[in-house]
């Protein structure tokens, strides 16, 4: 299958704004929507509008995540915000007949006023994935979308964490995951958007575009066969034959021993608190799941959130989970 090659265009002021009011105070990251990406295809393009001289901070972060900055000078209002519009509007179209090569454009904004540019890309035959924030996005814009990912959704970001107080080295280093985690989680992430059979080679790709450093020698393997091979035996993933020698098709384990073991460990610690003090809400629930089993985490069964692995284990009867207006939160409770 031929890999989707991306054009991404970010109305900056609409996502950073939006992630501010309604998601606690939460600075915009271009990164969780970079690696939901290198899960569909390769990003060849990367475009972000904005008067730049109202973001000096983001400025920086964006240049290192290789996006071109198209500077919309300071105008008052509504005179400014439309020039920001008109110009990733045009761009986006000039993009779509001077490279047909770019099959998929990514619109990164909640703003119903991309909606007609949306239609248009459809009608030169274009997928248009939508991004948006969920309490910021008019209701007009995700049905216009082929898909459409609300950012509060994605991997990597926590509506309840506000980063008001930053770091005093802006470009701190980052722990390197584990390759279990990170092979899990962009197969979940391949599995979820529909592409049909995983191969080894286009799961090695999405890995490659999520950490272009990523090395299976850095843990001990002579090749990435010999690690999925490993995942295998661990009972984490399956490998079977694919239609090319030593590329395999990926999926994760059938017999998911180590799935079913979190999945009890979530309903045990559910119960325990419950019988000590009374309903269980999400928020904090995975912290006391690590107090059992310090080395938890769902994304090691290709996971993209905490959330999502809760309510694998709902759809399984394990416990119950609604969601509670009182708190604002779900309230977890065993079956």
């Amino acid at each position: 299958m031929e890999e989707e090659r991306i054009a991404l265009f970010v109305d900056f002021e609409n996502l950073a704004i939006g992630a501010r009011e309604a998601l606690g105070g939460m600075e915009f990251d271009l990164e969780p929507i970079s690696n939901a990406l290198a899960e569909r295809g390769r990003v060849i393009s990367r475009r972000a509008y904005a008067d730049w001289s109202m973001f000096a901070d983001a400025r920086h972060a964006m240049t290192r995540s290789h996006v071109e900055l198209i500077e919309i000078p300071q105008r008052m209002g509504a005179t400014r915000k439309n020039a920001a519009d008109i110009k990733m509007a045009v761009d986006a179209i000039e993009v779509a007949f001077e490279r047909e090569y770019v099959t998929t454009f990514v619109i990164c904004t909640g703003d119903s006023d991309f909606t007609p540019l949306v239609h248009k890309l459809r009608e030169l035959n274009k997928k248009v994935i939508g991004v948006g924030i969920k309490g910021s996005t008019s209701k007009l814009l995700p049905p216009a979308c082929d898909e459409f990912l609300f950012y509060d959704n994605l991997e990597g970001v926590d509506p309840r964490r506000a980063t008001s107080a930053k770091t005093a080295n802006d470009e701190e280093t980052r722990d390197t995951p584990e390759p279990e985690t990170l092979i899990t989680t962009t197969l979940g992430g391949l599995l979820r958007s529909g592409q049909g059979e995983v191969l080894a080679s286009s799961l090695k790709r999405a890995i490659l575009r999520k950490d272009s450093t990523f090395s299976e020698a850095d843990y001990g393997f002579r090749a990435f066969g010999e690690l999925l091979r490993h995942l295998e035996s661990n009972d984490v993933i399956e490998l079977s034959e694919g239609p090319g020698r030593g590329d395999p098709v990926v999926q994760f384990s059938s017999g998911g021993g180590g799935e079913q073991e979190a999945f009890q460990l979530l309903h045990d610690v559910v119960a325990q608190l419950a019988g000590k003090n009374g309903p269980v809400v999400m928020s904090g629930l995975k912290n006391q799941l690590r107090k059992r089993q310090s080395d938890f985490s769902e994304k090691k069964f290709g996971y993209g959130g905490f959330l999502q692995f809760c309510k694998a284990a709902a759809t399984r009867g394990l416990i119950d989970l609604t969601w509670d207006e009182s708190v604002g939160d779900y309230s977890v409770s065993t079956r």
